[in-house]
């Protein structure tokens, strides 16, 4: 059964920690809702399948996957470049590299570089509460 940020942690937390459900909840949503609507050359694209492929695939490196999600965007719109490199930065963080970081989408700007980094990190430390929120609901059941 999936235990989702959405539908288990958030009420949890907040339930042991008054507010910080709702501080997290809003942090989460602002990295992931984050756009200038551009890819690289290109303006007014919709990039929200690309954001929640990210997501999707940081939560997935960590074992959490969902049903109601297609993962073959994942492979559709991330490059293995990219993957290995999110991978790396979700996983292994001392062990990533400049050359890494160039390596991977070469016409992009920083800044989408760097909203990439936002959003695995946050993705990253989504799933570690989902994991942690998980285990105290298990305790307290």
């Amino acid at each position: 059964q999936d235990y989702t940020w959405e539908d288990h942690g958030y009420s949890l937390i907040n339930r042991l920690y008054p507010d910080v459900g709702q501080l997290l909840d809003e942090k989460f949503q602002v990295v992931y809702n984050l756009t200038y609507n551009t890819i690289a050359m290109h303006c007014g694209v919709d990039t929200s399948m690309l954001r929640r492929a990210i997501w999707n695939y940081v939560h997935c490196v960590f074992g959490i996957r969902y049903d109601d999600y297609n993962y073959g965007e994942v492979n559709q719109l991330l490059e293995r470049s990219l993957k290995i490199y999110i991978k790396t930065v979700a996983c292994y963080p001392e062990k990533t590299t400049k050359r890494m970081y160039t390596q991977f989408w070469r016409h992009f700007k920083h800044s989408e570089k760097v909203h990439i980094n936002l959003l695995l990190l946050e993705a990253r430390m989504q799933a570690a509460l989902l994991y942690a929120l998980r285990a105290v609901t298990r305790y307290m059941t």
